[in-house]
């Protein structure tokens, strides 16, 4: 049987017209049972005949990831370990912020694949490795357990505000299912979210960046953590195969809207990227781009030889970035107390895994 979430709605809509001569508005309908109403039986799609739901019932299942393990941080910071049909485990995370009325509001981190295949020296996911690429319906069934985790059944004012692909996996090495997850995502008859509300995080790889720059369906946020190609090399070597100048000259030209920005995004590891030197190598780099700079404290990894810098050399890297007129805004980790990092809580079910890598 096949999964229902793995079909977009034109999809839907093709095989309902074929296999049930069914008209568009009933895949409409099951379609808004499915995103908007967060059905997981298709007996509870009350509007839709009886008929029809024993057809679909017949070929499909409606199947979300089973929450396996939650955990809470004392910020509010929630991480999810989901368990895939096949067994496979990811991660995703909902981040609180409050909004000015003092209503809370979420950001939810998202993964992509199972596992990662880049390799970064300084990420638990990266050392795990790659298992597979996720399906469309298994990114968006991320989505779905949030939803219902926060009791969010108002598309109409939710409080699942933004989604990040900041979890586990490359977005370009799985681009297909990304882009027709972002279609769904934009959909004023599903989850109907926003292009400026979604975030698409990558390392910075040649191949996709223009297709996913010229779908429009999302911003673009690009991890760079190093500012020379030489130290690129060393802790994200499979990402700097392509050369750290051309990836900023592509960015240079990366289609944006009015009004929008690149974020680019520095982690600051001690002792590794976080002198004043490579704060001068950072703004020059960086100084033509159409972005704004996040830099974001290192979360320390069991079994890795990283850690955050001290409270004053951030501030320092800071500073020294402004005074170049580069914007930048210091970005606190959270979570730390759950291991919310990436990759973190899936090998803490498998302790020892990782090798710590060589020195740098």
């Amino acid at each position: 049987m096949i999964n229902l979430l793995d079909f977009t709605l034109p999809e839907l809509a093709a095989w309902m017209k074929t296999e049930l001569d069914e008209p568009a508005f009933r895949a409409t309908q099951v379609w808004q049972w499915l995103w908007q109403k967060l059905a997981r039986d298709f007996g509870d799609m009350s509007n839709v005949s009886v008929s029809c739901r024993a057809k679909l019932a017949g070929r499909f299942f409606i199947g979300w990831p089973e929450v396996k393990l939650v955990r809470e941080s004392r910020d509010g910071t929630t991480k999810f370990l989901l368990r895939l049909h096949d067994g496979a485990l990811v991660e995703t995370v909902l981040i609180p912020s409050d909004s000015r009325g003092g209503a809370r509001r979420w950001t939810q981190c998202l993964s992509c694949q199972v596992g990662c295949a880049m390799g970064c020296t300084f990420c638990a996911t990266g050392q795990a490795g790659f298992e597979r690429n996720m399906r469309m319906g298994e990114i968006l069934g991320q989505v779905l357990v949030a939803r219902a985790h926060l009791g969010d059944r108002r598309p109409d004012h939710p409080v699942l505000r933004n989604l990040v692909f900041m979890g586990m996996g490359e977005p370009l090495l799985n681009l297909e299912e990304v882009l027709r997850a972002l279609q769904c995502l934009n959909s004023d008859r599903g989850l109907n979210f926003s292009p400026r509300r979604i975030t698409v995080s990558t390392c910075g790889l040649e191949r996709g960046l223009q297709e996913l720059g010229q779908s429009g369906l999302c911003y673009l946020a690009v991890s760079l953590h190093a500012p020379s190609q030489s130290l690129r090399e060393k802790i994200m070597p499979k990402a700097a195969r392509w050369p750290l100048p051309d990836l900023i000259e592509a960015l240079k030209t990366y289609p944006l809207k009015t009004r929008e920005r690149i974020t680019l995004e520095y982690l600051l590891i001690n002792g590794v990227n976080d002198n004043p030197r490579h704060a001068l190598e950072l703004a020059r780099l960086v100084g033509e781009v159409r972005g704004k700079l996040n830099l974001i404290v290192y979360n320390p990894v069991e079994g890795l030889p990283y850690a955050p810098p001290q409270p004053e050399k951030i501030l320092a890297f800071e500073q020294c970035l402004w005074k170049r007129r580069v914007t930048a805004v210091v970005r606190k980790s959270k979570g730390q107390d759950i291991s919310a990092a990436c990759g973190q809580l899936r090998a803490d079910l498998a302790p020892g895994q990782f090798a710590a890598p060589g020195s740098m």
